[in-house]
């Protein structure tokens, strides 16, 4: 199976290339880094629900995730400055195309009633992100060991300028944009 860095070198850039007609190699765009994040607001009541989030985390992604603590307390949701309120992990260079890969090919298709993922969640500079309702659709998540279903953000950082560029990158790179 072709590994998607080598296909974004042998078929995407040139794609992108002509395409768009850019007059330097430098100025294709690229996938930067994924971001992917989960928030859990519960973590406040349950440590335990922290070590859950980042177990799930670190067998997805195969890279150890970071706890994002509160910046400010908040009287009315019980929350104290410092107190842990998700975990993110910040993918890039083989890790983050192997991840795309799988997310693209393998997860998605797991979701129920499928039919593409929202062509209009750029956010006006060249940034895709999406929102997965439950982490079950990894096949490297075991359903039995599963204490609660979370929900997570997932953020393609690209080199584009604008939206149009990095839905035609990421369309070449595999993602099933819905019609």
């Amino acid at each position: 199976m072709p590994r998607l860095r080598d296909t974004y070198k042998s078929d995407v850039a040139p794609a992108l290339m002509k395409k768009f007609s850019y007059k330097s190699v430098m100025q294709i765009p690229k996938l930067d880094k994924v971001v992917i994040n989960v928030g859990c607001g519960d973590a406040k009541d349950n440590a335990k629900m922290i070590d859950a989030i980042v177990n799930d985390l670190s067998i997805i992604t195969g890279q150890k995730p970071v706890t994002c603590k509160a910046k400010k307390s908040v009287a009315n949701f019980k929350l104290r400055e410092g107190m842990p309120v998700g975990v993110k992990v910040t993918l890039r260079g083989n890790r983050m195309y192997e991840f795309v890969d799988r997310f693209f090919s393998t997860a998605l298709p797991r979701v129920r009633d499928f039919r593409g993922i929202n062509p209009n969640s750029f956010d006006g500079r060249g940034n895709y992100s999406v929102g997965i309702k439950e982490q079950l659709i990894f096949p490297e998540i075991e359903y039995d060991k599963v204490d609660k279903i979370r929900g997570m953000d997932i953020i393609f950082v690209t080199t584009a300028n604008t939206d149009e560029e990095a839905r035609e990158l990421l369309t070449l790179m595999g993602a099933p944009f819905a019609k």
